[in-house]
C-alpha cells in the first residue's frame, strides 16, 4: 500500500472540501432516493463527511458511536454477553422506520470499533446486504485488508474527497436492484401460491342421511285388516230367538 501521506493542514483541507462542494452544486447529481448511516465519534469529521454527503444529495443520519448506529438499525445482542459467538439479530418491536443503503464508518472509535460495528452487520441476517464502507487516517495495510475480507466494501483514507464519494452509488445500485428482485420474487410466489389455492376444486357438502320413513301402505294395509267389517263375527245360518 506505501507510506501514508501527509494530511493537508485543517484549513487547506476545509478549502479543498468547500470546492468540491461547488463542483457538486453545478453538476446537480442527485442520490435523494439513497440513504446513507454515518458513524464517526470525532465531531468535526463526522460534520464534514454529513456535509460532503447531503450536498451530494444524499439522505444522512449521523450518530457518534457503533452503538448508537446498531440501534438505529434495530440490532439487538441476546441478553447472554458472556458468549462471544452469540449472533446479533433484529428486534421485532425495534424495526428500522428508514431505509439504510450504506453505512460509511470510521475505524478507529472508543469502545466499538468500526471494524465490531462491521462484523455485527454482516453477522445478522437482515441487515449483512447493507454495504459497508470503512474510513480511517490512518494507512495501515494488514487493518485494510482484514475489513475488506471482513465484507467491507471499501475503504477510504480521510480527509474522503468526491471521487471517493462517486464510488459509494454503485455498491448502494447493486444492493437495490437485489433487494427489488428479491421482492419481485416474494410477490411472484405469494402470487402463485394464491392462483393454485383458487385453483384447488371446493369441497362439497356432504348429503345428510335421510331418517327412514314408517312405510305408510304397510301401515294402511294393517289398519284395512284391523277394519270392523273383517273383526265382526259372521253367523251364517243361524236364526236368533226373541
Amino acid at each position: 500500500m506505501g507510506l501514508p501521506l501527509p494530511s493537508p493542514p485543517a484549513q487547506d483541507m476545509v478549502i479543498i472540501l468547500d470546492l468540491e462542494f461547488d463542483v457538486m452544486a453545478i453538476t446537480g447529481d442527485s442520490h435523494s432516493q439513497f440513504h446513507v448511516l454515518a458513524v464517526d465519534d470525532s465531531m468535526i469529521d463526522r460534520k464534514l463527511i454529513e456535509r460532503l454527503l447531503k450536498t451530494s444529495s444524499y439522505q444522512v443520519t449521523a450518530v457518534d458511536s457503533g452503538s448508537k448506529a446498531l440501534k438505529f438499525l434495530g440490532l439487538h445482542e441476546e441478553d447472554d454477553q458472556s458468549n462471544p459467538d452469540t449472533v446479533p439479530s433484529v428486534s421485532p418491536n425495534d424495526h428500522r422506520e428508514v431505509e439504510v443503503n450504506l453505512i460509511i464508518t470510521d475505524y478507529c472509535m472508543p469502545g466499538m470499533t468500526g471494524y465490531d460495528l462491521l462484523k455485527k452487520v454482516k453477522e445478522s441476517s437482515s441487515l449483512r446486504d447493507i454495504p459497508v464502507v470503512i474510513m480511517s487516517s490512518e494507512n495501515v495495510p494488514s487493518r485494510i485488508t482484514r475489513c475488506l475480507e471482513e465484507g467491507a466494501e471499501e475503504f477510504f483514507l480521510k480527509p474522503v474527497r468526491l471521487a471517493d464519494l462517486n464510488r459509494l452509488k454503485p455498491h448502494m445500485m447493486k444492493t437495490k436492484i437485489k433487494n427489488e428482485k428479491q421482492e419481485d420474487q416474494e410477490k411472484l410466489e405469494k402470487s402463485e401460491i394464491q392462483s393454485e389455492q383458487q385453483q384447488q376444486p371446493q369441497p362439497q357438502p356432504q348429503p345428510q342421511p335421510q331418517l327412514q320413513q314408517p312405510n305408510n301402505n304397510k301401515r294402511k294395509a294393517m289398519e284395512e285388516g284391523l277394519s270392523p267389517d273383517r273383526t265382526r263375527p259372521r253367523y251364517n245360518g243361524i236364526t236368533t230367538m226373541v
